[in-house]
């Protein structure tokens, strides 16, 4: 397996389609506007075997004291294979100066893959949103 790595948004609306998908995530449900979220984002490392996207992390970052990893993805096809954790090493190289580097795994079952990267629960922390009902657009 010959993965390559780049910060280069070079992947197509239907190859991120294609990765959300394979994890299940609805946000492949909306192609135009997941690619156009991703275009628009402070950084996006992904992970290539040929020309598959198999892998991606997303950062949005306040070009001084905060990134947040909004999420990290593989395909199950390529999953167990150290992927996740090179592209979490990316982001924390890129963002070693930043005073924070932040993430909100949704499921806490993933909390123990940030952990084992040098991530921390943030002390009497708590994750809040607001989900807005159905499926959008």
């Amino acid at each position: 397996m010959g993965i390559t790595y780049t910060d280069k948004k070079k992947f197509t609306k239907e190859r991120t389609r294609q990765l959300f998908r394979s994890v299940g995530w609805v946000s492949g449900k909306y192609p135009e506007h997941l690619h156009k979220a991703l275009m628009e984002s402070s950084t996006v490392f992904s992970a290539w075997d040929g020309d598959r996207l198999v892998g991606l992390v997303r950062v949005l970052d306040d070009t001084e004291m905060v990134a947040y990893m909004h999420y990290v993805l593989v395909d199950p096809e390529y999953q167990g294979h150290g992927i996740a954790g090179h592209l979490v090493g990316m982001v924390k190289e890129k963002y070693c100066d930043y005073l924070y580097i932040e993430v909100m795994p949704e499921e806490s079952k993933n909390a123990t893959f940030y952990q084992k990267h040098g991530f921390s629960s943030i002390e009497d922390g708590v994750a809040m949103q607001i989900r807005n009902p159905g499926e959008r657009r």
